[in-house]
């Protein structure tokens, strides 16, 4: 048996480790209770005087563990240092800012202009035609100088005529069919009310808008329900807000009293050249026939150019248009701005190819109408059935299909 060690006194030397008494002999606690490999109870200066009751592991406190959980992120602070204070900033917060900022641009834009639109009394009294399926529109292209200056005037060659004639009228129906836009030549030969038979763009001199409407309605059956008129100005304006046209002449063009000069085949005009190319006909066999025609060409193109993405994605060329549009724009005092969007709108699909335009039927090219073929094709108008139309009643140039 090993020698005791002689720093340790005699007696009960061992009774810190096995306790007295009859349990001397049992061993306390295990590896269980001794996490840190030491004796159960602590060293000896830390154990209980004799006689006082010791405590066994089930009476320990619970041992206390560092927390290994990760600390709660600190909140940045707002202002520098990219914090909350700059979270607007991100794009995914911008990009929606910015479309509802171009939503209310294009909103704001025609509501404003809508403000500065001339409206005018287009409705005639008296007997009328019946209401009538889908909407007919009346579109007229007046000569009238008004707001031009005296170099606008010597530049677009329009001469320095008062008042207002009607160079241009067109009937446009949008309904359940394709949409028909038909020309009515200037010349044609048809009763005014009060005034006998005469040339039709004499109704708009002798009573403006309301007799023209009238003129109209009693000569083709069809009842008229809006009324849109564009001056020179705001032609030219149009066309060169989008940037100019591309317009296709047959034939070279050299027309003194229009101020035009343009070569034959396709070709980008600007709104001066545009203007004079509807207005032209002396350069032509036909005439007036070749003139309406041209002048489709010329409205198929702006309304093309201003349904073009870009014309919503530049804010410059947008607000152009929409100004350009209204400047020199008279409607009827019946017209919402709904139903003028879907004029404009409706305008490109007729020549885009969607729909039917043609000039209203005549015999010859003296523009004496066709009764029978116009009658048929005002007929298919009238009740809205505009899938009906064929070559036959509808052609570019009036005369019967060859």
């Amino acid at each position: 048996m090993p020698d005791r060690d002689p720093r340790r006194g005699d007696g009960d030397d061992f009774d810190w480790l096995y306790g007295p008494g009859d349990d001397a002999t049992r061993v306390v606690g295990g590896p269980s209770s001794q996490p840190y490999g030491g004796p159960p109870y602590g060293p000896p200066h830390q154990q209980p005087h004799p006689g006082q009751p010791q405590q066994r592991p089930s009476d320990l406190p619970p041992m206390q563990f560092p927390d290994e959980r990760r600390p709660a992120a600190t909140p940045r602070r707002s202002g520098g240092g990219g914090g909350a204070g700059r979270r607007w900033l991100r794009p995914r917060r911008i990009i929606p800012l910015l479309l509802v900022a171009w939503l209310i641009f294009l909103i704001a834009v025609p509501v404003w202009a809508w403000g500065k639109i001339e409206k005018v009394d287009a409705t005639p009294g008296g007997e009328r035609p019946a209401d009538q399926p889908g909407t007919t529109y009346l579109l007229v292209g007046s000569d009238s100088r008004e707001g031009l200056t005296k170099a606008q005037r010597k530049k677009l060659a329009t001469g320095n005529a008062e008042g207002r004639r009607t160079d241009t009228i067109m009937m446009m129906h949008v309904g359940g069919g394709p949409t028909t836009l038909v020309s009515i030549p200037r010349d044609s030969i048809v009763p005014i009310p009060g005034h006998g038979r005469t040339k039709i763009n004499a109704a708009y001199a002798y009573g403006g808008p309301k007799l023209l409407v009238e003129t109209l309605e009693q000569s083709t059956g069809v009842r008229i329900d809006d009324y849109v008129e564009i001056g020179f100005g705001g032609f030219v304006n149009m066309v060169d807000a989008v940037g100019g046209v591309e317009i296709c002449p047959k034939q070279g063009i050299k027309d003194k009293d229009a101020g035009l000069k343009l070569k034959k085949g396709c070709q980008e005009v600007d709104g001066a050249q545009a203007l004079g190319y509807a207005r032209s006909r002396h350069s032509y066999a036909t005439q007036d026939l070749q003139r309406v025609q041209s002048q489709r060409e010329v409205l198929g193109a702006i309304a093309g150019a201003v349904k073009s993405p870009s014309t919503f994605l530049n804010p410059f060329r947008y607000a152009g248009v929409v100004t350009a549009a209204t400047d020199s724009l008279r409607i009827g005092d019946n017209v919402g701005p709904i139903s003028l969007g879907r004029f404009a709108w409706s305008l490109s699909a007729a020549m885009g190819g969607s729909g039917h335009n043609c000039t209203v039927p005549i015999a010859d090219a003296s523009v004496r109408w066709d009764k029978k073929r116009a009658l048929t094709l005002f007929g298919y108008i009238k009740a809205g059935e505009t899938d009906k139309i064929t070559k036959a009643v509808c052609t570019k140039d009036g005369l019967p299909a060859r």
